[in-house]
């Protein structure tokens, strides 16, 4: 089978950690891989590829004709956000795609509300969405910002039914893309990866109780309610509860002089490469992802599970599929909130022995979702929508 991977760039982030993975897994399984980018920075970074064609430096027709001059039998795209070249692509041929977020689902791709509580979004994408995008604050308060959003979204919507599959990374996306148009039968659900790698055993819980923060450092990703909870799980457990959180973003400041006023003991660290992330990790009692938003998936979990480390969060978007309550972590039923999540710290902190054992089931669910389960999984679909092709 000759697969075509197409994406907006490469320059970093988790398309780019997922197209690394994928692609070279795919090629190890006797399929011949090429890759489309709209964007030339990053190119240096892109996985290895039979053929790999710019956008940005052939022009997107010339690029658009390279790509069907290599005759792929199925196309699986990930956030292109150039339209046009999606079309010309789906002129081509089959096209898979991979939803990573909530592209044509919503105005702001975040599905949030922030106002008057932060809470998830559950409507289907409609006419009201324009009016609560700045009601419930959506998004930026930027008039043109959301109506070229809005316009964007509802192009990308009308393709759903023109994609030969639709991949979502959980049974919560599948759902969501499923009532927003996409024909169910072609809607799959494939569990995502850790990409770090998993350690043989469980690492030992460090002596100090310390919760650790991976991820970018935005309002939807709740750095302010883990630091709330962890001040009043200190209080509850008469202990410190010291926090971690790696990586960067437009609430750091805010953040840090919110541990400073509530006398959290908070480690900023910035972002950190994989060995880092790994140490960091591993020197962890418990990973937090005290997200507001509807999670896609909730990657950073699996990847603290494949080093056995349990996680707690809210049960927004995808995480309830990887994250069992009192398995491999702890699972706080609806919407985000302090108080509960101050609860699991505290009863996290003054029950090791209960957190200790949940450590080799947080490492067992990251070895069950394995690169090879999900290449395995989306072979099937790749092959079914390139009409049997080998």
């Amino acid at each position: 089978m000759r697969v075509l991977f197409a994406t907006d760039w490469i320059g970093g982030g988790g398309v780019l950690s997922y197209l690394a993975a994928v692609m070279p897994a795919l090629a190890a399984r006797g399929h011949a891989v090429a890759l489309l980018h709209d964007e030339a920075a990053g190119a240096e970074a892109a996985p290895p590829a039979e053929r790999r064609i710019c956008a940005e430096t052939l022009g997107r027709e010339e690029a658009a004709a390279a790509a069907r001059a290599w005759a792929p039998d199925v196309v699986f795209s990930h956030n292109l956000r150039p339209l046009e070249l999606e079309r010309a692509l789906l002129a081509a041929g089959p096209v898979v795609k991979m939803m990573h977020a909530y592209a044509g689902t919503c105005i702001g791709g975040q599905k949030t509300h922030l106002f008057p509580r932060a809470e998830p979004c559950g409507r289907r994408f409609g006419p009201a969405c324009a009016a609560l995008y700045f009601t419930r604050r959506n998004g930026p308060a930027d008039p043109a910002y959301a109506l070229r959003e809005w316009r964007w979204a509802v192009e990308q919507r009308a393709l759903f039914t023109r994609y030969a599959a639709v991949v979502t990374a959980s049974g919560h996306m599948r759902r969501e893309f499923v009532r927003n148009g996409v024909p169910a039968d072609r809607a799959h659900a494939i569990p995502l990866f850790s990409t770090l790698p998993a350690a043989p055993a469980p690492v030992d819980a460090p002596e100090e109780f310390r919760v650790l923060f991976l991820g970018r450092m935005t309002r939807l990703k709740g750095g302010d309610l883990l630091l709330r909870a962890a001040a009043r799980a200190a209080a509850a457990a008469g202990r410190p509860v010291v926090v971690t959180l790696c990586g960067e973003g437009p609430q750091r400041a805010e953040w840090e002089r919110l541990a400073a006023s509530l006398g959290v003991p908070a480690e900023f660290t910035g972002w950190a490469g994989e060995e880092e992330r790994l140490a960091r990790i591993r020197a962890a009692s418990l990973l937090a992802v005290p997200s507001v938003w509807p999670e896609p998936f909730g990657l950073v979990g699996l990847e603290a599970a494949s080093q056995g480390v349990p996680a707690v969060a809210f049960d927004v978007g995808g995480i309830g599929e990887w994250l069992v309550d009192g398995v491999n972590g702890r699972l706080l039923p609806g919407r985000p909130r302090v108080e509960p999540l101050a609860e699991a710290l505290a009863r996290a902190a003054a029950h090791p022995a209960e957190l200790a054992a949940m450590r080799p089931r947080a490492l067992e669910a990251a070895r069950r979702l394995s690169l090879d389960a999900h290449v395995g999984a989306l072979e099937r679909v790749l092959a079914a929508a390139a009409g049997g092709a080998a």
